[in-house]
């Protein structure tokens, strides 16, 4: 297809077109794979909930861990309210805060 020989009121047109389409077709492959993923459950005899687990879920009311120290997988951090103490000793030490970022 040649855009050079459209105008810019067609290109907006085709890119409103382009968008429409690219969340159709998101939409039906998420949907597919949602159905081969309980299709898979099913032929397994194991709940879904089971699958999926709690991973990447972060408990009821707690704030995910945003930051994690690299060498203590038990020291984490959502960021909110105050640092604890290994994050300012990890500061005091001149490192970043960006370092510990999940």
């Amino acid at each position: 297809m040649n855009l050079s020989n459209l105008n810019v009121a067609e290109l907006r047109d085709l890119e409103e077109k382009v968008r429409r389409e690219l969340k159709k077709r998101e939409g039906e492959e998420l949907s597919r794979a949602r159905e081969e993923i309980l299709s898979i459950a099913q032929k397994l005899g194991v709940p879904l909930k089971e699958i999926l687990g709690s991973q990447g879920k972060s408990k009821p009311g707690k704030a995910a861990s945003n930051f994690q120290h690299p060498d203590d997988a038990a020291l984490h951090w959502s960021g909110r309210g105050r640092k604890p103490g290994w994050v300012k000793q990890w500061l005091e030490s001149g490192k970043t805060l960006e370092a510990l970022r999940t």
